[in-house]
């Protein structure tokens, strides 16, 4: 079976910005049916478009959020945001709220997460992590 891909909030604005970039080429091999991302990057996204009041900014990000499958999150990610919390907060290694929400959703859907943040989701035991923004 075919892995899926959950783009993190920062390789989704890489593709925003450079639509004909690394990203963009990675999607093209890996077939676009196995790249999602979380409803949780389409919010940070858009709050940020909209935090900075660009329409040409805004109707790029538009562009590429339609072209991609955007899943909302529902059980079981509440089940492993709770215990993936748990689990970091007792080892005195948390990390940000939306990304402990971006890495539960991916755990319960067995995606694979595709961030430059490895820093934060490394942590996250049993999460697979790549970054498509480092140099191959």
């Amino acid at each position: 079976m075919k892995p899926r891909y959950l783009l993190d909030t920062n390789i989704v604005s890489d593709l925003v910005r450079h639509p004909q970039g690394r990203v963009a080429k990675r999607i093209a091999s890996e077939g676009e049916k196995s790249i999602c991302t979380s409803i949780v990057v389409a919010a940070e996204l858009r709050f940020g478009a909209n935090k900075r009041g660009s329409v040409r900014l805004t109707t790029q990000l538009e562009a590429i959020l339609s072209a991609m499958e955007i899943l909302p999150l529902e059980e079981p990610a509440d089940h492993r945001y709770a215990e993936l919390r748990t689990s970091l907060e007792s080892r005195g290694t948390p990390i940000g709220p939306n990304d402990m929400l971006i890495a539960a959703h991916a755990l319960a859907l067995d995606c694979i997460v595709i961030t430059a943040n490895e820093g934060e989701f490394t942590r996250v035991p049993g999460l697979r992590v790549e970054n498509w923004l480092e140099k191959q």
